[in-house]
């Protein structure tokens, strides 16, 4: 028989020890109260990895990093030399769910949905998909991107994810029969080697007979880059390649603006955050107008992202907004999973 281990939870409000408790519940699991608001969970380490990722999404990211947790395998009472193993939430989450992501991968529980990038001026005409990683949970629940790539950054990962997702999906552009451009997610951070990673993207898509001017390779977490020095060399071999390069969450902070006139992309996408509410914002109405300005001016397309109600439509097509994402003009498809 597995060992029943023992799992302690301290946590920093009645609200998050709620949310566990609730959780717990729903998989039939014993748990008793202890002094303050903290909880001892006897239960294998078997049944505790399937139910850290959900917990963790569950929690906010405040809770998740408050909430403190130690987890001895044999089980037993706490002793003074347990203690400098104690870790936040956040952290066990992401070192124990190296495990789940490792198995989610192996098996390909794993997909790439499309959203549609459209016309700004014609909301009725797709000139783009962008790609978005999902994976599946063994019980059938949808894991979004964010959360994949939050646990590979942390158990070492990253990498490999990041060149998985645009394996996938390319082979879901191809299988779905889209002929529009699409805007492949690149993590910077990922890439020691820009060559190497560039090699086997561009075999994949010479696999697929995919012209390279339709793939546009979209920076996430430019902020986060190892430096631009090294960012700057990284898209000059994917433009000298043929491909295109887009710059994301442009208008977050002064340093987004900055990377603009330093990695010179044909495309930014504005900020979700500046564009949620910009047409009720006069401050954030500034910002976005006077970046669409700036870009239109050095030829940078721009695209309006996190779009979701008409008023948000209305301003990117009064102010100069090229092109439009989100919810008001079209949803990402459905995942389907074991085709990638």
């Amino acid at each position: 028989m597995a060992p029943l281990g023992r799992l302690y939870l301290w946590f920093p409000t009645e609200q998050a020890m709620a949310k566990v408790v609730s959780l717990l519940s729903q998989h039939t699991l014993d748990f008793e109260s202890a002094e303050g608001d903290s909880l001892v969970v006897d239960v294998e380490w078997s049944v505790l990895r399937d139910i850290v990722g959900p917990l963790r999404r569950l929690l906010t990211h405040g809770e998740s990093e408050d909430t403190r947790v130690l987890y001895k395998p044999a089980g037993g009472a706490l002793s003074i030399g347990d203690f400098p193993t104690v870790k936040s939430y956040a952290q066990f989450a992401l070192v124990s769910q190296s495990t789940w992501l490792r198995e989610l991968i192996d098996a390909r529980r794993y997909t790439s949905v499309l959203q549609p990038i459209v016309h700004a001026a014609n909301p009725g005409v797709v000139y783009a998909r962008e790609a978005l990683l999902r994976g599946a949970e063994r019980e059938g629940g949808v894991v979004h991107a964010h959360y994949l790539f939050e646990v590979a950054r942390g158990c070492g990962m990253l990498a490999e994810l990041d060149l998985l997702a645009r394996d996938s999906a390319i082979e879901t552009m191809v299988r779905t029969g889209h002929t529009e451009s699409l805007f492949l997610n690149l993590t910077p951070s990922a890439i020691d080697d820009p060559l190497a990673a560039l090699a086997h993207t561009v075999e994949q898509i010479d696999r697929l007979k995919i012209a390279h001017e339709r793939i546009v390779f979209e920076v996430v977490e430019s902020e986060h880059a190892p430096d631009v020095v090294h960012l700057r060399g990284l898209l000059a071999t994917y433009r000298d390649a043929g491909f295109r390069v887009a710059l994301d969450d442009v208008g977050a902070g002064y340093s987004s603006l900055n990377r603009l006139h330093q990695l010179r992309p044909d495309f930014i996408k504005l900020d979700m955050d500046l564009v949620r509410g910009v047409d009720r914002d006069p401050y954030k109405a500034l910002v976005a107008r006077k970046t669409i300005e700036i870009a239109t001016e050095l030829g940078v397309a721009t695209i309006a992202e996190g779009v979701e109600t008409e008023g948000e439509l209305a301003w990117a097509q009064t102010h100069g907004a090229a092109y439009v994402q989100g919810f008001a003009t079209g949803r990402p498809s459905e995942p389907v999973f074991g085709q990638t």
